[in-house]
This record gives C-alpha cells, structure tokens and sequence, in this order.
C-alpha cells in the first residue's frame, strides 16, 4: 500500500511539472501570438495605417527596463525569457510596417532619427532608426542599473516603470482607433488574444506569487483589451446606425 501511494504521489507530482512546465511555455511564447494574425492582415492588405506601431514602442520599452529589473530582483527566468520572445516580435513587426509604408508611400520625404523631428518621433521611415533607438535607450539603462542596483528603491521603481508601460499595451490602439472612428485594418483576433493572454498571465502573477506589480499590469491590460473590444463592437456601421 506504502509502495502504491509513494507511486501516485510521484505520478501527481509528474502531473503538476508537466502543467507547470507548459504554463511556462504559453507563458514565455503566448504574449507573441496575438501579432501573428496582425502581421498576416497587414501583409494580405499591404496596409499598415490600421495598426499603431506605438503598441511596439511600448512594449520594446516595457521589456528593455523588465530585463534591468530581473538583473536587480532575480524572479522566475520564464519572464525574463518572455521579455526576450517580445522584443524581438515587436522588431519584426516594426520592420514588415516599415516594408509596406515605403513600399505605398508617395513622398520621396524620408523622416529619419537624425532629423531630431519631434513630430516625426516613432514615425520614421527607417527600420534602422528604430533598432538605433531601441540601442541607445537599451545603453542608458545600463548605464543607469549600473550605477543604481544596490539601491532597493531604484529597482523597486524600475520594476513599477517596466509594469506601468506594459499596462499601458493596448492605449495607442485605443486612442488611434478613437481618432480613426475606425478599428479597420486592426486585427480584431489579435485584441481577443491580447484579452485571453492577460487573463491568463495575471492569474499566473498570483498563483505563482510574482511581484506585486505584474498582478496589477495585467488588470489594468485586461480592462484596456475589453474597451478595444467594445470600440470594435461600438465602430461597426450596423451598430452607429442604431446608435445614430
């Protein structure tokens, strides 16, 4: 009988690693499935308008400081894998939009990093200038953690600046759609996988007791995922017809 439970007991605890391993996988992989039906609308349209590459800038800066925040707080490893997984996503996503933009634009003007142009930041035509950026941000928080990382409170703050910006994933394409009046040319598959990926990932947050502030990015996502959703129900012609 001894034999027989110490068995099951094993077979659980078999069980439980087999799931916690794939929630690490989905974990470490799932963020970047959602821009996979993004990426395949923009380039069947060969239009990039209905999508804001503001949601790149954001996550790029999110995951850069989520890495600075694991070198000074070391907490699970598939996080730090997942800010990896995300960077490199919101480049290839960054570079098809350039692709189509200077493939359809009419302008000779090209805006590039090296103008200095405020008005034209994050709308440059060089995929070159956004990985230039992405260095020199990437530069400054070294140097920065560098001088920084024995002070708690530094890496206290840097862990709530990595949350607050990933919090904020989904409020350029709310606010472009609320300019546009128009949620066309976003893929609407990728907001319900925005919606399910968070739901997950904040439960995983509280199951797995990580820092407090992953628990509270993943609220602030899922309720910012639901008001895209609702753009997209509200921005339908059936339903502003009836609306009037």
């Amino acid at each position: 009988m001894e034999a027989e439970a110490a068995l099951q007991d094993e077979g659980t605890e078999d069980s439980w690693s087999l799931l916690s391993w794939l929630a690490s996988c989905l974990m470490v992989f799932g963020g970047a499935l959602p821009y996979v039906p993004q990426y395949q609308e923009i380039q069947r349209s060969n239009n990039s308008e209905g999508f804001s590459t503001r949601v790149c800038l954001v996550l790029l800066v999110a995951n850069i400081l989520r890495i600075f925040f694991w070198i000074g707080k070391q907490f699970e490893l598939t996080l730090l894998l997942q800010s990896v997984v995300m960077i490199l996503t919101m480049f290839a996503m960054l570079h098809l939009c350039c692709t189509v933009q200077n493939t359809n634009r009419v302008s000779t003007k090209q805006h590039r990093l090296s103008d200095l142009d405020i008005r034209y930041f994050w709308k440059w035509s060089a995929f070159e200038d956004y990985l230039l950026f992405c260095f020199g941000f990437t530069v400054l928080c070294a140097v920065v953690t560098l001088l920084l990382l024995d002070s708690a409170v530094f890496v206290e703050t840097l862990g709530s600046l990595a949350v607050m910006f990933e919090a904020m994933l989904g409020l350029p394409q709310l606010l472009q759609n609320f300019e546009n009046r128009s949620t066309k040319g976003m893929s609407v598959k990728m907001v319900m996988l925005w919606t399910a990926g968070d739901v997950f990932k904040t439960t995983y947050f509280v199951m797995n007791e990580s820092p407090t502030q992953f628990a509270v990015c993943g609220s602030v996502q899922i309720l910012i995922d639901v008001a895209i959703l609702l753009q997209v129900l509200f921005y339908t012609p059936d339903t502003r017809a009836k609306l009037g």
